[in-house]
């Protein structure tokens, strides 16, 4: 089988990658020649644990070639994957398709015999139609079919969700099409992965209604540790005990300081948009983008309130600038809107994250970047944990706290056990969490929100 895969991003390096590893000969196409270039010489252009042995032992062996041109690609490919960014929209919020349908105009005169077109990008509902619409009237003479197939790969795990989903998800209404699928994924259904068929638009659909749901859980433990702090329980016990009920599962119930990255954000966003122009608001929804963007805020406000409630002339390290571990994506992470807040109010800010700095330079002006993370400690008033690398786990808490100038640790990802950093003389400050007896009160104070800078 013969794939082309439009997009040598996230998802449309990882997916070619993988198809490659099934024995599928996958020809990788994007328009940026610096970007084809690097990854011929072997060069990745994002971070994803295992990525780069996968795609070396590929192209090694001959399943898996990178390119600019579409022209023979797309002659020959039995498939062709859309994987090509949908960002969100400046102005209305919904999902920008300019880059589907440039892709789309691009392909439509190279389609040869007939080819499965199958959008990989999350797309609103209905984008899979007007793709067929608009090939239908570029190629009136094109056999072919247009599928949804959505990728549910988290960032920092890409590679074993691809390779053990919990479901594969084609929207699809043709049967010849439908059996191309079938074949595609067949080395997953051997494993017994589930791989659902359904109408294009529950496809399209269900891929935002899961984002949505995991932001939801994600706000929904953010608040409940609010209410933690303020009776005295454990946020951390909470959520065990709520996450052992089946019908909740124990994923996504880890409070910090506000999702992000490229998938939850946007597509909220777009969903809310969606969910407006078809009449059907989604309310809940909207709330948990508004909790979401207000947690950062009172992030940045618990900081401040922990150094007295000013900060000029602090100096605060931070341990983590990306919106997760195991990855360099640092879009929509919390630190794009805590950072600039520290420094606008006069700190001086120094930070360490194991991938994050080549695009944290670019993003966050100002800061002063570390080479390790106890060089972050140098000299600060506090310490704040913002993404929960693992490195950060195994650092010795008494040589943190001899590097620092003040004593005060908070660990916005609770990594940290509370009775080790105070042993250690550090004064702790979690999320959701009780205060050890003689620790200042890390909640929320109850004055308004700083608003955010730049």
């Amino acid at each position: 089988m013969r794939i082309c895969m439009i997009g040598a991003g996230y998802v449309g390096l990882v997916s070619a990658a993988c198809f490659a590893e099934f024995g599928w000969r996958v020809d990788c196409i994007d328009k940026q020649p610096q970007r084809v270039a690097s990854l011929r010489r072997g060069e990745m252009p994002i971070y994803e644990p295992g990525l780069d042995d996968l795609i070396e032992r590929n192209v090694r062996a001959g399943r898996l070639t990178f390119d600019t041109d579409i022209a023979a690609a797309a002659a020959v490919a039995d498939i062709v994957f859309l994987a090509v960014g949908t960002p969100m929209r400046r102005g209305d919020g919904h999902a920008d398709l300019s880059y589907i349908f440039d892709a789309v105009d691009d392909l439509a005169p190279h389609i040869s015999g007939f080819t499965v077109i199958t959008t990989k990008s999350t797309v609103p509902v209905g984008t899979s139609r007007r793709i067929e619409q608009r090939l239908r009237a570029l190629r009136p003479d094109g056999e072919f079919a247009v599928c949804s197939n959505p990728e549910f790969l988290r960032e920092g795990s890409a590679i074993e969700d691809f390779m053990r989903p919990d479901r594969v998800l084609v929207g699809c209404d043709d049967e010849r099409a439908e059996e191309v699928m079938r074949r595609l994924y067949k080395p997953l259904s051997l494993r017994d992965a589930p791989v659902m068929f359904t109408a294009r638009e529950s496809a399209e659909l269900a891929k935002y209604a899961a984002n949505a749901f995991l932001a939801l859980k994600i706000s929904f433990i953010n608040e409940i540790s609010d209410l933690c702090e303020k009776v005295g329980a454990d946020v951390q016990e909470v959520a065990s005990a709520i996450g052992r009920d089946r019908r909740i599962g124990d994923k996504f119930l880890h409070p910090g300081p506000g999702y992000g990255g490229s998938c939850f954000p946007k597509d909220v966003s777009a969903i809310i948009r969606t969910a407006r122009e078809n009449r059907a608001p989604l309310t809940l929804i909207e709330t948990v983008h508004h909790v979401n963007e207000e947690r950062k805020l009172d992030m940045a406000q618990r900081i401040r309130k922990a150094l007295g409630g000013h900060l000029e002339g602090k100096t605060i390290g931070v341990l983590g600038i990306t919106f997760k571990p195991n990855t360099d994506d640092i879009r929509e992470a919390s630190s794009l809107t805590i950072l600039p807040i520290l420094l606008h109010d006069g700190a001086r800010v120094r930070a360490y994250d194991p991938q994050g700095r080549k695009h944290g330079e670019e993003a966050l002006p100002g800061i002063e970047w570390c080479d390790q993370a106890l060089a972050a400690a140098d000299g600060a008033d506090a310490l704040v944990v913002l993404t929960e690398w693992n490195e950060f786990r195994a650092l010795d808490l008494e040589e943190l706290k001899s590097r620092m100038r003040g004593s005060i640790l908070l660990d916005m990802r609770n990594i940290f056990r509370p009775q080790d950093a105070e042993a250690a003389g550090l004064t702790y400050h979690g999320i959701g969490r009780p205060q050890i007896a003689g620790s200042a009160d890390a909640g929320h104070s109850g004055e308004p929100l700083i608003q955010k800078v730049g």
